[in-house]
């Protein structure tokens, strides 16, 4: 599949500079360049391309008024390139795939192509499933309310409730509850917002009994359930932290930034 590929900046070099970057990737087509955000919006509405990459200090429209410029229409993934590393935050809240700082690392720009590879099948698999769904509602609705029974009962296989022993007692957790969960070991601390209780059993076998619309993995070793985050602060090297509703901070490694933007708007 052919990435259709804008990329926006005011700066001439820096347009050349990651046109040469992306040379290398034989799926990425730069369809057009331009060099201000009004020309960015007007371009993205006319030739809907899959992917643009942004470079958010521009005068006049920046690269988060570019965002907000294309908001009726079906956006582009959103790579935001940038020289400021303050501007991470709001990237995320932006929903961007990446956030890359100048000059752009070619490792980063790597892991960047194949996270949009992924968003795309990921885009094109839902679009595909709701064509089917819709062909099926029409010649065969009882299979299409099967399908619908079927998802709902694979959502309910997920545990509302975890009985852990600890300390001599059994605790009877509703999951909802759970803010965070760390791995020690073969040992799970699960932390609620008033109590922390420890659980022998893996993260894996554990993640297997979570639904993971709700809990997701923000660290190798961390489990954070997203409705309890509340606020998201910056740290340094592409990292941040999750303010959960007790209070608590939870890392947010750079592999896992991806999380982040899941349910940040």
């Amino acid at each position: 599949m052919t990435i259709r590929t804008i990329l926006v900046d005011d700066e001439k070099l820096a347009i050349q500079g990651l046109q040469l970057r992306l040379e290398p990737y034989d799926d990425v087509e730069i369809i057009d360049t331009c060099a201000n955000g009004r020309e960015a919006i007007r371009k993205i509405k006319t030739e809907k391309p899959d992917l643009v990459f942004l470079d958010i200090q521009m005068p006049g429209f920046d690269g988060f008024s570019v965002v907000k410029g294309i908001m009726e229409i079906d956006p582009p993934l959103i790579v935001f390139v940038t020289a400021y590393q303050e501007h991470a935050i709001r990237a995320f809240e932006a929903n961007a795939v990446n956030y890359l700082m100048k000059p752009v690392d070619e490792d980063k720009l790597a892991d960047t192509i194949e996270r949009v590879r992924q968003r795309l099948a990921e885009k094109k698999s839902s679009e595909e499933a709701e064509k089917l769904m819709n062909v099926l509602s029409e010649v065969a609705p009882e299979a299409a309310e099967e399908f619908v029974d079927s998802e709902n009962e694979s959502t309910e296989r997920f545990e509302k409730l975890i009985n852990i022993k600890d300390r001599g007692q059994i605790f009877r957790v509703e999951v909802e509850s759970i803010e965070h969960i760390e791995a020690a070991g073969d040992y799970m601390c699960i932390y609620t917002g008033d109590n922390s209780l420890i659980l022998r059993e893996t993260m894996k076998d554990l993640e297997r009994r979570l639904d993971p619309k709700t809990f997701q993995r923000v660290h190798r070793s961390t489990i954070v359930n997203l409705d309890q985050v509340r606020q998201v602060r910056p740290h340094t090297n592409g990292e941040c932290f999750l303010v959960l509703s007790s209070g608590a901070e939870v890392k947010v490694s750079r592999s896992y930034r991806d999380v982040v933007a899941r349910f940040v708007h």
